[in-house]
């Protein structure tokens, strides 16, 4: 990749550090109803640790946001805990990852602590700076919207959604997850197969292997591709 982009990994700070925090249903927000609030806006430190299942030691929440299989459900990032301003970059000091959302179906969204998740959405790489995941949802207010595939069983469901800023260089990811909490309504029959986390992701995933400044680095998706329904 450019030098640019060399010396603008080297300039990232500690300050970029951010947090999903918001559910919007539809045009409708939720705000942190549904969220499972994690405790501070730092990365989790390790691939292995238990907070990649839904991020830094989350509040249990009582909420719990209704969807309808088949509409939009959009999870929002910041840097600082209820600043939802769009002036200030969702992930900002240069933090390049792709942005990924996870479902995972549960006998209850509030008390669930394993799952299977599969993925929905993905925003990863494709050539240029602007077009990381984390610089579109830094384009769109720290928004990022999918569809609730229409097929997809009824039921309680985690939403895990995670942003990996990779400028710390090879072996060096850097997740920021939070799970929200929902339950779908008239849905199909479909219950996608799953991964767990921990346990998807490995440092000797070929996305987490090169430093995204190498000229010899290529973007790979990590974990499953997405099931679309």
């Amino acid at each position: 990749m450019k030098t640019t982009l060399v010396l603008l990994a080297a300039a990232a700070s500690v300050s970029a550090h951010s947090t999903w925090q918001d559910l919007w249903v539809g045009s409708t927000d939720k705000s942190t109803t549904c969220a499972r609030t994690v405790k501070d806006n730092n990365p989790i430190a390790s691939l292995t640790s238990a907070d990649m299942f839904c991020g830094r030691g989350p509040v249990a929440s009582a909420g719990v946001c209704e969807v309808a299989a088949g509409t939009a459900l959009t999870v929002e990032m910041h840097a600082q805990p209820g600043d939802r301003k769009c002036t200030q970059p969702a992930i900002g000091g240069n933090h390049y990852g792709p942005v990924l959302v996870y479902m995972a179906k549960v006998a209850d969204a509030k008390t669930a602590t394993s799952g299977s998740f599969f993925k929905v959405a993905e925003d990863g790489y494709t050539g240029t700076t602007a077009s990381w995941g984390t610089e579109i949802l830094n384009a769109n207010c720290g928004k990022r919207a999918f569809t609730v595939p229409k097929s997809l069983a009824s039921g309680d469901y985690l939403v895990r959604a995670e942003a990996i800023a990779l400028h710390a260089g090879a072996g060096n990811p850097q997740p920021y997850v939070t799970c929200f909490q929902v339950k779908v309504t008239g849905g199909g029959s479909a219950n996608p197969a799953g991964v767990s986390f921990p346990g998807a992701y490995k440092l000797s995933d070929t996305v987490f292997t090169k430093a995204i400044y190498d000229s010899s680095f290529k973007y790979v998706s990590p974990g499953p591709a997405v099931w679309s329904g």
